[in-house]
């Protein structure tokens, strides 16, 4: 039997009316369930006015604000597909996006009105903002209520948001997320987070990305929780949020960059992080240091989540009792995911040993928008090929150990840069660090530092290769260090290595 989509929101707006849903905290506008729900049919029925229907794309081009949210379940209510596009992109990449997509309509914010008239029709733009006189809310104000919006009969096989990916290896791709693939994400992140009706989250990471969407704003939704959304990331403001009782922030979510910058702010040594009930950290692997500086300076145990955009995105969790026993690992799989590790032969490795993760389940997205052949790329049978390389300890714990791609081959030993990164970490000097391999006319292959020192650090190559000596194997350790102003990364927040590469990865005949 197929499972039909039900309406969390209007759901929530009968069981608990007065409960605040969403607050923007740029605006402080707050909405509780009722009026979100008003909102969200009132903007379903201006959508219809824009000849928006059932598997019309929907586009939003915007900085965070509740506005999106409202969007999101406006989409769910007419089976139209929400399309966030990445205002980081250059005008070509998102001119590429939206002839994809080719979105009915696509919602811009006036910061971003030159670039929308550059990717897409005069015609099909909509100003999205909070002032009164910005075709969305003037959309709202102007809704006709006075007759009943068609419900679609939606199943979990019916596409809801299309998210493309950052394109680090060509054009971007639509990854399909289904009613299903959401569904059956956020049971599995409840479970995990320990999420209920009277959490609270704060969404920082922006919201054209997996992460914001899917941890935490529509679980919270679907749980009758409150979503505070702030306009940017901020991490004074971050810090500040958390540390107010008034608000009551329970969960946060947040890509390894962003709890470093948090971390690194003056704002941390005296913000309070009691009153978190989960606080997870994604994107790539989490250098030990940064789990260990919240564990021991806020008794806050960070908890390693991993998973993708095609995946909804949670493949495995760790759970917060085992956050310190297992720090560094990335969890278990979540209830309805298969994994796989798997050699270059094709054949599952051995307990311990490192291979390519491999996933299916009812979260796993069932492929890229207009893209058969990245689709086919992606799949092996049922299986999704992340990409991504990790190891599983007896007691079913996965270790992610890096991008299958990133790694390098140095004298015939694999390296991956993320334990090489970690060791870099170590040094209290360091803001950021990131390791590629190079072309070396010995080895094949060797490794070079990419490093951004803290305001005001002093930090030389001889004592930062001298720190990797005295932790690494010696083909481990980088040839050499440069430093950098910022690493690149993208929206989601990690760093985009084909970048890095690009711009450091000159041959080297170090010895």
């Amino acid at each position: 039997m197929t499972s039909l989509v039900r309406d969390w929101l209007a759901f929530n707006a009968r069981r608990r009316p007065d409960h605040l849903a969403l607050v923007d905290l740029a605006t402080d506008r707050r909405f509780t369930y009722r009026d979100a729900h008003e909102r969200i049919e009132r903007a379903a029925r201006y959508l219809t006015t824009l000849g928006v229907g059932r598997g019309d794309r929907v586009g939003v081009l915007a900085r965070n604000s509740s506005d999106q949210v409202e969007l999101l379940f406006a989409c769910k209510r007419l089976g139209a597909l929400f399309v966030p596009m990445n205002w980081r992109l250059a005008a070509p990449e998102l001119r590429y996006i939206a002839g994809d997509a080719d979105p009915a309509v696509l919602f811009v914010s006036p910061a971003f009105a030159d670039t929308a008239g550059e990717i897409i029709a005069a015609d099909k733009i909509a100003v999205l903002s909070d002032d009164a006189d910005s075709d969305y809310q003037i959309g709202l104000a102007n809704a006709d209520l006075s007759t009943a919006l068609p419900v679609p009969d939606l199943d979990h096989d019916d596409a809801w948001i299309l998210i493309y990916t950052s394109g680090t290896t060509g054009r971007p791709k639509g990854a399909i997320i289904t009613y299903g693939t959401t569904f059956y994400n956020l049971v599995s992140h409840t479970m995990f987070t320990r999420l209920n009706c009277d959490s609270a989250t704060l969404i920082f990471g922006p919201l054209f990305h997996t992460g914001a969407l899917s941890a935490y704003t529509i679980p919270c939704i679907h749980s009758g929780a409150t979503v505070y959304v702030m306009r940017d990331f901020d991490a004074a403001a971050i810090n500040r949020y958390v540390s107010d009782p008034a608000i009551g922030i329970t969960h946060i979510n947040g890509a390894v960059t962003m709890y470093l910058l948090m971390s690194q702010d003056a704002s941390f040594a005296a913000a309070d992080y009691s009153r978190l009930v989960c606080a997870t950290i994604s994107g790539e692997s989490a250098p030990l240091s940064l789990l260990r500086l919240y564990h021991e300076e806020k008794g806050l145990p960070l908890q390693n989540i991993y998973g993708l955009t095609e995946c909804g995105p949670v493949l495995t969790a760790l759970d917060r009792d085992t956050a310190v026993t297992k720090m560094g690992s990335i969890g278990t799989e979540v209830l309805y995911t298969e994994m796989r590790l798997v050699g270059p032969d094709g054949n599952d490795v051995a307990p311990g040993e490192v291979g390519e993760i491999w996933a299916r389940g009812p979260n796993v997205s069932p492929g890229y928008w207009n893209n058969p052949e990245k689709t086919e790329d992606a799949f092996e049978g049922d299986w999704l090929k992340t990409g991504d390389a990790a190891r599983c300890d007896d007691d079913g714990y996965y270790y992610l150990i890096d991008r299958w791609k990133d790694m390098y081959i140095s004298g015939g030993e694999n390296v991956y840069p993320a334990e090489v990164e970690n060791v870099l970490y170590q040094l209290p000097e360091i803001a950021e660090a990131a390791v590629i391999g190079v072309p070396h006319e010995r080895w094949g292959e060797c490794g070079r530092a990419v490093v951004v020192l803290k305001t005001g650090a002093h930090l030389d190559e001889d004592t930062i290769l001298a720190h990797c000596r005295s932790q690494l194997a010696k083909f481990k350790v980088p040839v050499s260090v440069v430093f950098s102003d910022a690493l690149p990364r993208s929206g989601g927040g990690k760093v985009v290595k084909p970048a890095l590469r690009e711009r450091f990865g000159d041959k080297t005949t170090d010895s």
